[in-house]
């Protein structure tokens, strides 16, 4: 599985339970770009759900990656 799919299978719907919404952007070396949207664009402890993200994809892809999030407020909110 593809860090990409795993992203948009596994991680994404459980980010959609809690209302936010997690896209694969890119893969340089071991540095992994998401962009959050929704609720996770203006959470607060963010750096918490990256983090855990970064354990599950050690865990199941057996991969050391950093993330770094990318958070996108709706267009409503910017103003």
């Amino acid at each position: 599985m593809t860090v990409q799919s795993y992203i948009e299978n596994i991680i994404a719907p459980k980010i959609q339970g809690d209302g936010g919404w997690v896209e694969f952007d890119s893969l340089s070396g071991n540095e992994l770009t998401l962009i959050f949207r929704g609720e996770c664009a203006k959470c607060k402890i963010l750096n918490r759900c990256t983090d855990w993200l970064e354990g599950q994809l050690k865990a199941d892809l057996n991969m050391d990656l950093k993330i770094k999030a990318v958070c996108i407020k709706p267009y409503f909110q910017e103003v």
